[in-house]
C-alpha cells in the first residue's frame, strides 16, 4: 500500500496516539460512582416499579437528586432501612419525606 506524501508531522499523531476522550470516558464512569448515587438509584428503581404498576410517570435521577439534596447520606441509609421494613415502600418513602407530617 503506497503512502501518500505527508506534510511535516501530519498524520503521525493520529497513528501513534489514542484520542484522550477514550481514557476520559473510562475514568469518568468509575469516579462518578458514589454511595449517595447508589442510594438514589436504589430509591428510583424501587419507586418506579410501583409507579409503573399504578400508571404514573417514572421518577428521573435528576428529580430524585432534587428531592434528596438536603438530606445527609447517613439519613438516607435510615430512610432505606425504614422503607424496606414497611409493607408499602412507596407510601412510607413519601410520608417520611414530607416535613409537615413530622411537625407537632
Amino acid at each position: 500500500m503506497p503512502r501518500t506524501k505527508l506534510r511535516f508531522g501530519a498524520g503521525v499523531y493520529n497513528i501513534t496516539m489514542k484520542h484522550i476522550g477514550t481514557q476520559l470516558r473510562k475514568n469518568l464512569s468509575k469516579t462518578r460512582e458514589t454511595e449517595r448515587g447508589e442510594l438514589m438509584k436504589y430509591f428510583v428503581q424501587k419507586l418506579n416499579r410501583g409507579r409503573l404498576r399504578d400508571g404514573l410517570p417514572q421518577i428521573s435521577m435528576g428529580r430524585m437528586g432534587k428531592l434528596l439534596e438536603k438530606i445527609p447520606t447517613k439519613d438516607l441509609y435510615y430512610l432505606k432501612r425504614v422503607c424496606d421494613d414497611a409493607p408499602n415502600f412507596s407510601k412510607k418513602f413519601w410520608w417520611l419525606l414530607d416535613p409537615k407530617k413530622h411537625q407537632e
